[in-house]
């Protein structure tokens, strides 16, 4: 999980944490960003309910430049894209590819949204 997250979409190992009430973890994002994605686990396992292909994590990397170059180092890893449910995603330009766990990341090459 941490070698999809780092080598091959890039983030930085941020933190990390082992046997904390039986639970382990490692957090993941960009240095002084406000945000991050921190994934656990637990001694013994944490079952819980399967992804459907329309749980998506969609970044916004600005252009398909980006999206490419993440694609490749995606493929080097052997995570290849799938077909994405919703057409939106492929009639924008943008790449779904399954992390270790079948969550889906969507590779958007716009850039993000301002909110403003």
């Amino acid at each position: 999980m941490v070698r999809f997250y780092t080598e091959g979409l890039g983030l930085v190992e941020l933190a990390g944490f082992e046997e904390h009430a039986a639970f382990s973890g490692v957090t993941l994002g960009l240095p002084g960003a406000a945000y991050h994605l921190e994934f656990t686990s637990h001694r013994d396992g944490s079952p819980g309910l399967a992804p459907t292909p329309e749980n998506l994590l969609v970044l916004y990397l600005g252009n398909a430049e980006t999206v490419e170059a993440v694609n490749r180092r995606l493929a080097a890893l052997d995570h290849h894209p799938v077909a994405a449910e919703n057409p939106n995603w492929p009639g924008r330009g943008a790449v779904t590819i399954e992390d270790p766990d079948g969550w889906r990341v969507v590779l958007m090459p716009a850039p993000a949204f301002r909110g403003e």
